[in-house]
């Protein structure tokens, strides 16, 4: 049987609700692929690393953004989800307060929330569009 390569990423779904709109956390990619286009903060997991804390550590680095806790939404591998090869993405989300200051950093060249009703349309990295429609049902 032929060895298989698939990577492990992490992504975090970070919802804030501001006047009653919900509204998450995006940030623009620095790189390719998918270089300049809006994406869920997120990246890959180390070797000796646990998910959620890849998770935590992924979301503090491209936004500046520290989270106590986060729950497992759903794991998304769709052969082609991802350019670079086969990948496996595991989507976490957390419910934070909007003023928490934003620092892109990393991978990272802009954070911002986006209200979730104006990305209808929007052309998303990767997957991230579903995985925020997943995401949306746990609230």
């Amino acid at each position: 049987m032929a060895k298989q390569k698939i990577a492990v990423t992490v992504d975090s779904v970070v919802f804030c609700n501001s006047n009653n709109k919900f509204k998450v956390l995006l940030i623009k990619r620095k790189n390719d692929p998918f270089k300049e286009q809006w994406a869920l903060p997120g990246g890959f997991v180390e070797e000796d690393e646990d998910l959620e804390t890849a998770a935590k550590r992924e979301l503090k680095e491209e936004t500046g953004v520290k989270v106590a806790s986060m729950e497992q939404v759903q794991a998304f591998g769709k052969p082609g989800r991802d350019p670079r090869g086969r990948t496996i993405s595991i989507a976490f989300l957390s419910r934070i307060f909007c003023e928490e200051e934003l620092t892109a950093a990393d991978d990272a060249s802009e954070a911002r929330w986006f209200n979730i009703e104006k990305l209808h349309g929007m052309d998303l990295a990767f997957d991230h569009d579903e995985i925020i429609n997943v995401a949306q049902q746990f609230l």
